[in-house]
């Protein structure tokens, strides 16, 4: 009789872990909500080519209006983590998946540039405040496991990343860019009804990082300003752990790369290797399915040989590819590339854990918002960057740039410690207001 299958039985045990007492139904609701939050953010670069048929503009202005939908996203953040305690996580990500088919009917009437713009901004704000309360319902329902939580939601946004490109360039040719978005309302609506049903309250008991500022009418506004002043100073003490500002430079140069990379990408194939539009967007979409592919057990390696590690190995190998896109001339040599490219996808979730797990949980929500507002706004501004070199005729230099930047994370995430006992925020080894 042969014994059972280790990784069997250690998926198994992940798979239960991630299920039980119900939770399922949160995950899934979770992942499903991120399947069109972030699968739209790429659909928006993948049609610029169409787009620009419509509104001819530049490289430069292209990419910066990239740029605004990413600027706008991380300028959601911190507010978004400082309305978790007032009104909930559900709350919250109920409504960005509405205002999210709010946005996409906008786009899908927009006659001018003008008009995409306020759209594309309106929508980086809708999608902003899904990022913070998505991670603390994660932390706060997966106390275990939580590497291998974040990286199926992760994942999830990367399918869809991965089909709503290609989907998207395909409807394109019928109903053209702007039906396209539009078809995507019916799914954002679903998404947000499955929010409102299956993520979980707070538990009443619970303190949250705008509890210890909220204030009854009878409060002075003495006491108000105290009480701001004591969050500022706690969040402040909180995102100036070594470990945590590590984690963050790290994670700022992966996405200032990936920002540059994905905006224009397709263009790139388009203009450059020569490819239709349906094709770049097929591949584009390739770059995806690799990423689900790393997320979905880069969390787990991560719980399992540290994540400064996995984060360093993801930085260096993914230098590679980017050196060697502007290289490859064939279909086949640019899928094999694409595919490696997407393995720099996995930082997310493992990046992401290692933060929020050494957050203190009573300004959790506060700090975690912050901090991906600063990485947001700084890594926002590759889109911009390549889109000038572009302009300047470089955009194979460009590529080279992105692979510089994300060597350089390579060697911060090597430095990265590991982040010892983790629990609600809590780590005795390395408090994190030292």
């Amino acid at each position: 009789m042969s014994s059972p299958d280790p990784l069997a039985a250690r998926l198994s045990a992940v798979v239960a872990a991630l299920r039980g007492e119900g939770r399922g139904w949160t995950l899934l609701a979770l992942a499903g909500g991120w399947f069109f939050a972030l699968g739209l953010r790429f659909v928006i670069p993948a049609l610029l080519p169409a787009i620009r048929a419509d509104f001819p503009v530049s490289d430069t202005a292209a990419g910066a209006a990239i740029t605004l939908l990413w600027v706008t996203y991380a300028g959601m953040q911190f507010p978004a983590g400082a309305l978790i305690g007032r009104v909930g996580e559900r709350m919250l990500l109920s409504t960005s998946a509405a205002l999210g088919a709010i946005m996409m009917t906008l786009y899908a009437f927009s006659p001018t540039f003008a008009v995409f713009l306020l759209a594309t901004g309106g929508y980086g704000l809708a999608s902003g405040l899904y990022g913070p309360p998505r991670g603390t319902v994660l932390s706060r329902v997966y106390t275990e496991r939580d590497g291998a939580a974040f990286g199926t939601v992760l994942a999830t946004g990367s399918v869809g990343a991965a089909l709503l490109p290609p989907l998207a360039t395909y409807a394109t040719g019928v109903v053209g860019w702007r039906g396209a978005l539009g078809l995507t309302v019916p799914g954002f609506l679903t998404a947000a009804l499955a929010l409102r049903v299956f993520v979980p309250d707070r538990p009443a008991n619970t303190k949250s990082d705008t509890e210890s500022g909220r204030t009854d009418r009878r409060d002075s506004i003495g006491a108000v300003v105290s009480r701001a002043r004591t969050t500022v100073g706690a969040v402040r003490r909180a995102v100036s752990s070594w470990r945590i500002s590590l984690a963050v430079v790290g994670m700022t140069l992966m996405l200032f790369a990936f920002q540059g990379l994905t905006a224009f990408l397709t263009t790139y194939l388009v203009t450059a290797k020569g490819l239709t539009e349906t094709t770049a967007g097929t591949l584009f979409g390739a770059l995806f399915i690799s990423a689900a592919v790393f997320q979905s057990v880069g969390g787990a390696l991560a719980d399992r040989y540290g994540h400064g590690r996995v984060l360093a190995v993801v930085s260096f190998v993914g230098v590679v590819p980017l050196v060697a896109l502007p290289f490859a001339d064939s279909l086949p040599l640019l899928l094999v590339v694409i595919v490696l490219l997407g393995m720099r996808l996995s930082v997310g979730p493992i990046t992401n854990a290692y933060i929020v797990s050494l957050l203190p949980i009573d300004i959790r929500g506060t700090a975690w918002g912050t901090l991906r507002t600063t990485f947001f706004v700084v890594g926002a501004f590759g889109s911009t960057a390549v889109g000038a070199m572009a302009d300047a005729d470089l955009f194979a230099e460009a590529f080279f740039l992105l692979a510089g930047v994300t060597g350089v994370a390579g060697v911060v995430y090597a430095f990265l410690p590991e982040r010892g006992d983790v629990g609600n925020g809590t780590n005795d080894a390395d408090p994190v207001d030292g």
